[in-house]
């Protein structure tokens, strides 16, 4: 399943990622802190979608009460309660 998300008080502005067989794949921020956000892109390229929310949910940035670490377990959260078509 391919997703986007559009994210919510972070400077990226959407993230795209598909999920297979309930493994995360293809994560791709548009907008933000481009080397940090591959960074975080092929890092949890390959792991379970509940081990990815497990690590990045509730991670600020700053004084921000979210990141776009945190955006993405947003992201697969809203992902994952999507009705399936």
């Amino acid at each position: 399943m391919h997703y986007t998300y559009k994210t919510r008080g972070v400077c990226s502005k959407t993230i795209d990622f598909d999920i297979e067989d309930g493994t995360l794949k293809n994560v791709v921020y548009v907008g933000g802190c481009n080397g940090n956000l591959q960074g975080i892109g092929r890092l949890v390229d390959g792991m379970k979608v509940e081990d990815v929310i497990a690590r990045l949910e509730g991670v600020k940035c700053g004084v921000r009460p979210t990141s776009c670490p945190d955006q993405l377990a947003s992201a697969l959260k809203e992902a994952l309660n999507a009705p399936k078509e």
